[in-house]
């Protein structure tokens, strides 16, 4: 039976995961040893750093992306380890992102990788018999499987069940059990908080003879021994269980105990059990983003502490293929994540959570408790965001903007922000790419309340975006607000003028002078951002983000910015892909200067680097259409005699199960598939290539 305060506890746990893993990341090298993490920043109390914003971490991007097995194979049966697989192989990068990339046979999950690209099945892919005992026995196995916890509540063995099938793609031996502990013991956080409890759980789902139960049953065993000194238990690791005696990178067993060891001496506190795993060092954020899973499903929002749950705003980032699925809203993928898990125990899911979650937009109901959606404004100082209960305009809660002293002419913004620069972050962990969640041509909606204490005129509003590269901001009429009532605010995105939008909100200005400064609140809800898009990208006006052009993630080839246009060179296949992961009726059209090679194509519809169409200029004069998955099949094609160094205006439409190529305006290829019902839009090659894509335009349709 799913529990009725579900999706508050599973709000609570993906937010104490990533609590952890911000935590855990800055002292996470190997450098980083337990006496400097000890010398550096003694009794940790707080995040060691102050990021601008969290990039994205291998530990929150594995149970992210390869929960998605559950949407593209596993739709209507339990998941197996080759579901997983595709999900590997389809949401990666290959070398880049998602996770380590350390080497055949020194990362574990680079070395399942390779053996999955060369045609090598889970479980096969990550045994002992293929890889070796200690590289399948590395941590990855029980890192990547927090969602899988989450999606099973109250039922410990069905998650260490498909905690164990995710884990085999990539693990094997104790570094299977790693995933059943973890999951058995996040399922059984839904209905206790006692850890002794919770922890039992987890080992009752893994053999009692193994290594895993008995470097726990050692940390519990110290425990009763030394129960007020966690320091002592850390040298009894170091001692008897360290990474001198379970070798590779970074070996489950050593980190088992640091796991078990911050949940029993946190003794149900969240805040001291992510603290103390991150300060036992070893693998730190991977540490602290497990214990915090339990903790955070235990302990509910209320016991994560402000200090840590500020910074994060309800917002994480991957690294993943999607540029747009990359850009998480942690709210929205809690309400997801419940879905599955109603989806799993075969029960109805309420009427209200099916009508709170849209995927394919952005939409904002604040309902979850302290949530903020990632909202922010400008001035700190003449404005601050909070959660509030006191107010709404439909449920129980909104966004509460408090205004303190404002005269005119001074505004602040609040504002959604549905894309980031490379300018925005401290770091390049696991090189994040982005396309916006925010398109001109969209409607922005919002239900705006006005609570104004003092001043003698009232607060106005003005809709507004800003662009990403030059930072112009495109604002709209200002509206002025009336006391204690509700206004719908709504427009739609103007042109963005080849740019991309990376601020989507509201200016909020005084209209009285200095002698009367206002005071009092602002109350937003519902929140939206919903509708075709269509938009043009100009690569005059695009910038090199971690490697990629914006708004792009490529997978393979060079990519640069030249003579206005994105150029590639290669001598492989290679893709690149933007645009909404759930866009399904639309237009993309692209000038393609085809410079050497013969494919040169045009993506649409595309899932992942293992799905989707594909159509333009191909081999021996002619012009095809290739569906890809996971291998490119040819669909259709006829002769067209197209050159080296001429432009084309290459459109691609994809309208229901219809497929329609037209090159300069004249349809040349029009094919019926219904495969791939929506995705991504990109642009591609079959092999060796270099081409010019310019004037890139993409048009929805209803």
């Amino acid at each position: 039976m799913i529990p009725s305060n579900y999706v508050e506890k599973v709000y609570a746990g993906y937010l104490g995961m990533n609590v952890g893993i911000r935590l855990g990341a800055p002292v996470e090298p190997t450098h980083w040893t337990y006496e400097r993490i000890y010398q550096t920043y003694g009794d940790i109390k707080d995040y060691v750093k102050p990021f601008k914003n969290f990039a994205a971490d291998d530990d929150a991007n594995g149970p992210y992306y390869f929960l998605r097995a559950l949407y593209d194979d596993a739709k209507d049966r339990d998941i197996t380890p080759n579901d997983v697989a595709r999900a590997w192989l389809n949401y990666s990068r290959e070398g880049v992102g998602m996770f380590w990339w350390g080497g055949y046979g020194v990362s574990t999950e680079h070395t399942v990788y390779v053996n999955l690209k060369r045609g090598i099945p889970a479980p096969q892919s990550g045994s002992i018999r293929q890889n070796g005992l200690i590289v399948a026995e590395q941590i990855g196995g029980q890192i990547f499987i927090d969602t899988w916890g989450l999606i099973t509540p109250g039922n410990p063995k069905k998650a260490a069940d498909l905690g164990e099938a995710a884990a085999r793609v990539s693990h094997d031996g104790e570094g299977v059990l790693g995933a059943r502990f973890f999951c058995a013991a996040i399922s059984k956080a839904f209905e206790t908080s006692n850890i002794e409890e919770i922890i039992a759980a987890g080992l009752a789902q893994i053999p009692a003879e193994s290594t895993y139960s008995k470097v726990a049953h050692a940390v519990l065993d110290f425990h009763k021994e030394h129960p007020d000194d966690f320091r002592a238990c850390r040298e009894m690791l170091e001692r008897d269980w360290g990474y001198d005696k379970y070798t590779g990178v970074c070996h489950i067993i050593p980190n088992a105990g640091v796991c078990v060891l911050a949940m029993i001496y946190g003794q149900g506190d969240f805040n001291r059990t992510v603290e103390i795993a991150t300060m036992c060092s070893w693998d730190t954020d991977c540490n602290a983003g497990n214990v915090g899973t339990v903790l955070g499903v235990a302990c509910g929002v209320d016991g994560i502490a402000d200090h840590y749950r500020q910074p994060i705003n309800d917002s994480i980032v991957m690294s993943g293929i999607s540029g747009y699925l990359n850009i998480l809203d942690i709210p929205t993928y809690a309400k997801e994540l419940s879905i599955l898990g109603y989806r799993m125990a075969k029960e109805p899911c309420p009427q209200w959570l099916a009508d709170s979650y849209k995927e394919d937009e952005i939409y904002f109901d604040f309902e979850l408790p302290g949530s903020t959606h990632n909202i922010r404004v400008s001035d700190p100082y003449l404005c601050r965001a909070k959660h509030s209960e006191e107010m709404a305009y439909q449920g129980k809660a909104s966004l509460e903007i408090v205004f303190d002293r404002m005269a005119r002419p001074q505004n602040a913004k609040v504002y959604y922000k549905p894309f980031y620069t490379r300018d925005e972050f401290n770091d390049e962990r696991y090189s994040p790419t982005f396309a916006p969640k925010a398109y001109p041509g969209q409607k922005v909606s919002m239900q705006v309340y006005l609570d104004q204490w003092s001043g003698n005129e009232a607060m106005g509003i003005a809709p507004y975006i800003r662009l990403a590269s030059s930072k112009k901001e495109l604002v709209q009429g200002y509206i002025k607000l009336i006391d204690k009532e509700w206004l719908h605010v709504e427009f739609t995105i103007p042109d963005a003028e080849g740019e991309l939008i990376d601020e989507v909100g509201i200016v909020l200005e005084a209209y009285s002078p200095a002698k009367f400064k206002s005071m009092g609140r602002i109350f937003i809800d519902e929140f939206r951002i919903s509708g075709p898009s269509e938009y043009h990208i100009d690569f005059a006006k695009q910038q090199i983000n971690f490697g990629c052009v914006t708004p792009f993630s490529h997978n393979h080839g060079a990519w640069s910015l030249e003579q206005d246009a994105m150029y590639l060179m290669t001598a492989d296949p290679a893709e690149a892909y933007t645009g909404n992961y759930f866009a399904k009726d639309y237009s993309v059209a692209v000038r393609i200067n085809p410079q050497y090679g013969s494919s040169h194509l045009v993506a649409v519809r595309a899932q992942g680097a293992m799905r989707g169409y594909h159509a333009g200029l191909d081999e021996d004069g002619e012009v095809s259409l290739y569906i890809n998955h996971f291998g490119y099949k040819k669909l259709a094609g006829r002769k067209f005699a197209w050159e080296l160094d001429r432009e084309y205006d290459v459109r691609v439409t994809v309208q229901g199960s219809t497929i329609t190529l037209a090159i300069d305006g004249e349809e040349l290829i029009q094919h019926e598939d219904d495969t791939f019902a929506y995705g991504m839009y990109g642009v591609s090659t079959l092999g060796a290539a270099r081409t010019y894509f310019r004037d890139i335009r993409l048009t929805e349709r209803a």
